[in-house]
């Protein structure tokens, strides 16, 4: 009872003395499940293994993470949380070492500790920071069809205090991303992901990085994307050939509905001049001016039917054209097909051949890559369905105008 007197009034009490180290906090970091030192120094060095030591932390209660006296270590108000894990050092105590030693620290050791001798003036002061780190993962997300890219995703979890994440390629450099997504667990730690679309490259190679500044940790994954995930897709061009073709059509058809609208309108007039020529009400001066007017008209005529019939011909050539590429890109979407399964057949042999830990492609991104895979394959199957029916318009159109051209061409000679 009279030990425990006595050490309330050593650490209640300050006696006059050799000054302590007074430096501003000093910050120390450790990882969780670590051992870690808390450094306090007596200046000038001296023996401190029969003084009076006080280790604490202001925001515990108690608040005593540490004491020693007269060369015992005191147990009685020691904080719970810190029993069995904190010693000093008896070798070193004889030079004036009084840093405490923490076992296996936790999250809930964060914080500020004072290290507190009755006889010095000041306590010194240490802040803790126990961090966590996690490695990261990788994972096939997707192709970007407007690019022939592949979206790769990234995800940590399990990081104290909040991680950076960066996306870097086999030059180690910076990848442009959207900013990560960070989301706080009620354990208090930090998960972090993100997602970049990635391009053919020299060597295909990736990086993400996790990062945490305070703790000076660091966390790298990474990936090697085969040559075979970058496809080359085609366009689709279905929408621009059809308005292409659309457009034709439309001329076609003002351009015929013009020209026979203005052969019968000279039908008309003729049939009207023969009528009027048997009532006899017209006058030789009136039927004159009227057949120079119909000869007028014939001689447009003759230039509109050479005008459109050159029209024609044009269109028709343009078609004939357009016939060539729909079978080019017929030819080209067949390409493609017989590429896509090489691909899934040498990709399933690297699964089968790979090692356990192989992280450049896994069973569940050949998943993801063969779905992904069978959709663009229902897409250029579409898109051959499409081409088929566009080839047969195409020759049904050149048939037609064909038909147009030579009704033109007997039109001439009359």
């Amino acid at each position: 009872m009279s030990d425990l007197l006595v050490v309330f009034l050593l650490l209640t009490f300050s006696c006059t003395g050799s000054s302590q180290e007074t430096a501003p906090p000093q910050m120390v970091t450790a990882l969780v499940g670590d051992d870690v030192v808390l450094p306090c120094l007596l200046k000038p060095p001296r023996d401190a293994a029969q003084m009076t030591v006080e280790w604490g932390k202001l925001d515990l209660e108690p608040r005593f993470v540490f004491v020693r006296h007269a060369g015992k270590e005191h147990l009685a108000d020691q904080n719970r949380a810190y029993k069995g894990r904190t010693s000093l050092s008896e070798d070193k105590l004889k030079d004036g070492d009084v840093s405490l030693k923490l076992y296996d620290a936790r999250h809930s050791d964060n914080g500020r500790y004072r290290c507190y001798i009755p006889k010095e003036v000041e306590g010194h002061f240490v802040e803790l920071l126990v961090g966590s780190v996690s490695s990261a993962g990788i994972s096939l997300s997707g192709f970007d069809e407007g690019s022939s890219g592949v979206m790769l995703d990234c995800k940590s979890a399990g990081w104290f205090p909040e991680p950076q994440l960066f996306w870097l390629d086999g030059e180690g450099n910076v990848l442009p991303a959207g900013p990560p997504e960070t989301s706080r667990g009620p354990d208090g730690l930090y998960s972090v992901s993100s997602r970049v679309t990635v391009e053919k490259r020299h060597k295909n190679n990736f990086t993400c990085r996790v990062q945490q500044k305070d703790m000076n940790q660091s966390r790298e994954t990474h990936v090697h994307v085969p040559d075979q995930f970058f496809m080359v897709h085609c366009k689709n061009s279905v929408p621009v050939i059809l308005a292409v073709v659309l457009c034709f059509i439309l001329i076609v058809a003002v351009v015929v509905f013009i020209w026979r609208w203005r052969q019968r309108k000279v039908s008309t007039d003729k049939q009207a001049e023969n009528k009027n020529e048997e009532q006899g009400h017209l006058m030789g001066e009136e039927r004159s001016k009227r057949e120079e007017e119909l000869l007028r008209i014939k001689i447009k005529d003759e230039e509109y039917l050479k005008h459109n019939f050159d029209v024609f011909m044009k269109i028709k050539e343009e078609l004939e054209e357009l016939k060539k590429q729909l079978i080019v890109l017929k030819e080209e979407e067949e390409k493609e097909f017989e590429e896509n399964d090489k691909m899934f057949k040498e990709v399933e042999f690297k699964i089968k051949t790979s090692k356990k830990g192989d992280v450049r492609i896994n069973a569940e991104d050949y998943e993801k890559l063969k779905e992904f895979m069978k959709q663009h394959n229902n897409k250029l199957e579409e898109r051959k369905t499409k081409h088929e029916k566009l080839e047969l318009n195409s020759d049904q159109l050149i048939n037609k105008v064909r038909g147009e051209v030579e009704m033109m061409e007997e039109k001439k000679p009359e």
